[in-house]
C-alpha cells in the first residue's frame, strides 16, 4: 500500500476560508461613490464665507479620476452622488423657513444636471486632451443649469467661488464662463499630471503629448490670470460719487418679517435721519445719493399716504435722491421695484425687477402644487410680474445700475446695466428670510465677481446684513454685521470702459458649449467606430 503525503502549502490551500472575497469587491466597488460624494462636499467647502478657494482644484481632480473610463450608467450615479456632496450643503439656507422638503427637492433637481455632466465627462475622459474637453463639458452644464427649468437656477457656479482666487482676473477677459472654465480645467490637469506621473513611475515610460497637455492644462489658467490682472483697475475714469448704503434691520427673521412690513420701512427710515444727523454734524460727508435694500418698503408708497409721507421725509431730510426697494401694485400687476424718491420731486425714475424668483415671487405649476400642499399656494398668495427694461438711473449725471437681489446670479441681469451706460452698480437685496445662513455670503461673493466682471464698483445695500461696498478689483472696503441697524458712506470710482467681458457678453460661453458638443461628438463617434470594429 502506497501513501502519498500532502504538502502543508496544499492543505491550507485546500482548506475551507471565510468567504471574505464578495465583502472585499463590494467594498473596492463602493470606493468611487464614496470619493465622488466626499469630492463634492470638498467642492462646497470651497465656496464663501470660507476664502478656501483652492479646495475646488483637488475637488475636480478627485472627479476627473473617479470618472475618468467610466461607463455612462455608473457616470451618472458617480456624477449625481458629487452633485449632492456639492449642492446639499451649499443650498441648506432654502430651507431654513420653509423646512426640509423644498430645499431636498430643488438639491435633488439641481444634482440631475450634475450627473449628466457626470457621463459627458465621462464620455470625452477617453480622448486626447481630455481635460479640455471635459472643463467645457461642465461649463455647458452650467450654461444649461441657469437658463432651465423656470428659467433657470444658475447658484453654485464655480465662478462664484472664485473671489478671492488667484483665477479671478478672468472674469474681465470672458465672465463667469471663462473663470469657471479655467477653475475646473486646472483641476483635471491637475488629475491628469498625477495619473501620468503615477504612470511612468510604474512603467518607467513617459508619454510626453500627454504630459505636456496635462502640464499645460494646469500652466495655462494660471499663467492666463495673470497676464489678466491688467484688465482689473478701481481708478476712477469719470470722476467719484459718494454714495450711502442704509442697512435698517428688521424686526424679526424669517418669513415672519414681511408681518412687520411698516417696521421695516420706519428702521430704514430712521437709519437715513442718523445718516443726515452725522452729515450735519461733519462725521461723515454729504452723500450724492442713498441706496436702500430691497424691500425697505413692502408697504406701496403710491398706494399709501403714510409710507409715502415716511419715505418723503426721510429723502428730505439727508436732502438728496434715495434709491427705495418697493412692492407696488400697477395695473394689476405686483412688482418689485426701485424707486428714486427726489427729496423735492418725490417719485422720478422707477426699476421693475425681471428675473423673478420661482417659489419666492411666483408659484410655477400653481394649480398643481396646490393640489399637493394649499400652504405652498397660500405663501405666495399672488405672482409678481416682471419687467422688460434694464435699469439704470441717472442722478445728476452719475449712471447707476441695478441688480435686484436674485438677478446678481444671472449674467445678462448685469451685463445689460453696464451696455446700457451703468458707471457703478448697486444690487439691493433682502436676505432677512434665511437667518443667519451661509446664503447671504455667497450672494456678496457674486457681486465681487461682477464688480471684475464688469470693472465697476458694487455696492450691495440689504435689509438685515450684509451690505457692503465692493471696488471695481473686488475687494471688499466697507461692510456690515448682520441683523444690526448700520450705513456706510464712502467716495467711489466711477467708470465707463468696458471689459472684454461686458464686450462680448454671451459669446464665451457659446464658445465652450461648442467645444463641449465637439469633445461629446468626437467621443460618440470613436465608441462607434470601436464598436463596429469590434464586430466586424
Amino acid at each position: 500500500m502506497t501513501v502519498t503525503a500532502t504538502s502543508v502549502d496544499e492543505s491550507d490551500r485546500l482548506r475551507p476560508r471565510p468567504a471574505s472575497g464578495p465583502w472585499r469587491a463590494r467594498l473596492v466597488r463602493l470606493v468611487p461613490a464614496a470619493a465622488a460624494a466626499l469630492s463634492g462636499v470638498l467642492l462646497y467647502v470651497s465656496f464663501p464665507p470660507r476664502a478656501l478657494w483652492w479646495l475646488a482644484l483637488p475637488a475636480f481632480a478627485v472627479l476627473g479620476w473617479v470618472l475618468r473610463g467610466r461607463g455612462w450608467k455608473a457616470a451618472l450615479g458617480l456624477g449625481y452622488l458629487f452633485g449632492l456632496g456639492f449642492l446639499l450643503p451649499l443650498l441648506v439656507w432654502t430651507g431654513v423657513e420653509v423646512g426640509a422638503g423644498p430645499w431636498l427637492a430643488l438639491v435633488a433637481v439641481e444634482a440631475v444636471f450634475v450627473a449628466l455632466v457626470g457621463a459627458g465627462i465621462a464620455a470625452v475622459s477617453r480622448l486626447p486632451a481630455w481635460p479640455l474637453w471635459a472643463a467645457a463639458v461642465w461649463i455647458a452644464g452650467e450654461a444649461v443649469r441657469a437658463r432651465v427649468p423656470f428659467r433657470g437656477f444658475p447658484w453654485g457656479k464655480i465662478a462664484f467661488g472664485q473671489a478671492d482666487g488667484v483665477f479671478l482676473p478672468l472674469a474681465a477677459v470672458g465672465g463667469t464662463p471663462v473663470l469657471g472654465f479655467a477653475v475646473v480645467l486646472c483641476g483635471f490637469g491637475l488629475c491628469e499630471t498625477v495619473r501620468l506621473a503615477v504612470e511612468g513611475r510604474r512603467t518607467r515610460a513617459v508619454r510626453r503629448p500627454a504630459a505636456a497637455v496635462a502640464l499645460l492644462s494646469v500652466a495655462v489658467p494660471v499663467v492666463g490670470a495673470v497676464a489678466a490682472r491688467p484688465l482689473v483697475s478701481d481708478k476712477a475714469e469719470n470722476g467719484t460719487a459718494t454714495v450711502a448704503v442704509i442697512q435698517g434691520n428688521v424686526p424679526r427673521s424669517g418669513l415672519e418679517f414681511n408681518a412687520q412690513r411698516r417696521a421695516v420701512l420706519d428702521y430704514h427710515a430712521r437709519e437715513t435721519a442718523r445718516l443726515a444727523e452725522a452729515v450735519k454734524a461733519g462725521k461723515v460727508p454729504r452723500p450724492d445719493f442713498v441706496l436702500w435694500p430691497e424691500n425697505s418698503s413692502d408697504v406701496d408708497p403710491f398706494a399709501n399716504a403714510d409710507a409715502r409721507a415716511v419715505i418723503n421725509r426721510a429723502a428730505r431730510e439727508v436732502g438728496v435722491p434715495v434709491s427705495v426697494g418697493a412692492v407696488v401694485e400697477r395695473d394689476g400687476k405686483l412688482l418689485n421695484e426701485q424707486v428714486l424718491w427726489d427729496p423735492v420731486q418725490g417719485p422720478v425714475q422707477t426699476y421693475d425687477k425681471r428675473q423673478v424668483q420661482p417659489f419666492g415671487e411666483y408659484l410655477p405649476l400653481r394649480s398643481l402644487l396646490g393640489v399637493i400642499n394649499k400652504n405652498w399656494t397660500t405663501m405666495v398668495r399672488q405672482d409678481f410680474s416682471r419687467g422688460t427694461k434694464p435699469g439704470v438711473f441717472d442722478v445728476e449725471g452719475t449712471k447707476i445700475g441695478l441688480a435686484t437681489c436674485y438677478e446678481a446670479a444671472f449674467d445678462w441681469a448685469v451685463r445689460d446695466t453696464v451696455t446700457d451706460g451703468a458707471q457703478m452698480i448697486s444690487v439691493p437685496s433682502n436676505n432677512a428670510t434665511f437667518d443667519r445662513s451661509e446664503m447671504t455670503y455667497q450672494q456678496l461673493a457674486m457681486s465681487r465677481i461682477r464688480a471684475v466682471e464688469h470693472s465697476r464698483t458694487v455696492t450691495v445695500p440689504v435689509t438685515s446684513g450684509v451690505s457692503a461696498v465692493i471696488m471695481p478689483d473686488g475687494r471688499i472696503t466697507q461692510k456690515t454685521g448682520m441683523f444690526v441697524p448700520a450705513y456706510l458712506v464712502q467716495k467711489v470710482p466711477l467708470r465707463s470702459s468696458k471689459t472684454p467681458a461686458t464686450e462680448l457678453g454671451v459669446l464665451p460661453e457659446i464658445a465652450l458649449v461648442l467645444v463641449a458638443a465637439g469633445g461629446l461628438g468626437w467621443a460618440v463617434g470613436a465608441g462607434l467606430r470601436g464598436r463596429r470594429a469590434g464586430e466586424a
